[in-house]
């Protein structure tokens, strides 16, 4: 089966060409520059850019997979979560294409995705499907914070995600209280580089609380009070480098407690992350040593396939298709709020 894919849940327009598992094209487009002088994504803005950049980077995917758009034979779309605008351009695209080549047409959650994508390895990138095995999962991005049951192929449960700030979006605010541009999370890791852990002691909230539920936005706090209570400190930059580790180190030590506690609550040997904060080499750093020592086989995935791109769509759009699920309605809108069961 050979499948064309299409990402546009936020400020990222990607197309990927899929064929039997195997990703032969995965091209991206960042707005990141653009949204960066707003210190956040606009909507409206990213819809503009998805519409402007979809038809060249669907020729750019088909032409490096050496394919035509007439030898698809399915076409597959995000349709939720994400930004409404942002969706609908990337979304309404592959409905129009499917309909046009008469195929089947399927609507993809953006979590769902990113759940599956530490199963898809290799360069070229291909799915790995047969080594599949039950996995506690944790999911970690610029808006979403999660970690998931997966008992069985296509067959996962939520267990527990984001109360108020996802750890991306605490990454963000600190970065901008500190004076970093958007998005901060990728400056942070690298200050944090040259920085002491444990210079400064700040919150890890709901760590001890027995459940798998996440909340960043009192740490976020605690920072802004820690600045406000040591003016000057960020006129030094190894205080900086300094923060920054100490923040960081907040973060990844409620994600690892987590998702190991609850690994081992579930029963299960294997575990799994993915999405745009798993880029963070400090967190893979140490959730390789958490697995390590606790005897947990370890999937990650891919730095290419952990931000926003349509690999990992089209490659779970494929796999649903070859497992009889239903193609989507050519009339379905998209699910800006659609959560992950």
């Amino acid at each position: 089966m050979t499948l064309l894919a299409i990402e546009t849940s936020c400020d990222e327009t990607s197309v990927a060409v899929v064929r039997d598992g195997q990703v032969l094209s995965n091209v991206v487009s960042s707005q990141m520059q653009m949204h960066a002088e707003y210190g956040g994504v606009v909507p409206e803005l990213a819809a503009r850019e998805h519409l402007r950049n979809l038809l060249p980077m669907a020729r750019s995917a088909l032409e490096t997979a050496r394919f035509e758009i007439r030898q698809m034979d399915a076409v597959a779309a995000t349709q939720g979560p994400g930004l409404p605008s942002a969706l609908m351009a990337g979304f309404q695209a592959g409905q129009a294409l499917a309909y046009a080549l008469r195929k089947p047409f399927v609507g993809i959650h953006h979590h769902e995705a990113h759940l599956y994508s530490p199963w898809i390895t290799g360069n070229p990138p291909a799915a790995e499907f047969a080594d599949f095995q039950p996995s506690v999962s944790l999911i970690v991005s610029g808006g979403h914070t999660m970690l998931v049951h997966v008992e069985s192929e296509l067959h996962h449960r939520a267990l527990g995600s984001t109360l108020d700030d996802a750890a991306g979006e605490c990454f963000d605010k600190v970065g901008k209280l500190i004076g970093l541009s958007y998005p901060a999370g990728p400056e942070i890791d690298r200050l944090a580089e040259g920085g002491n852990p444990k210079a400064f002691l700040f919150p890890r909230p709901l760590i001890a609380a027995m459940n798998d539920d996440f909340s960043f936005s009192g740490l976020k706090t605690s920072v802004r009070y820690f600045l406000r209570d040591h003016p000057g400190i960020l006129d030094d930059p190894q205080s900086i480098r300094d923060l920054c580790a100490s923040v960081q180190a907040a973060i990844v030590e409620v994600l690892i407690s987590k998702t190991i506690r609850a690994a081992s609550r579930m029963g299960v040997r294997c575990v799994t992350a993915s999405g745009g904060v798993t880029c963070n080499r400090a967190l893979r750093r140490a959730l390789a040593g958490a697995c390590q020592r606790q005897q947990i086989t370890l999937r990650l995935a891919s730095p290419g396939l952990c931000t926003d791109n349509a690999g990992m769509i089209g490659v779970l759009a494929e796999w649903k298709l070859l497992r009889g699920q239903p193609a989507t309605d050519l009339e379905a809108d998209v699910l800006p709020n659609w959560t992950l069961a």
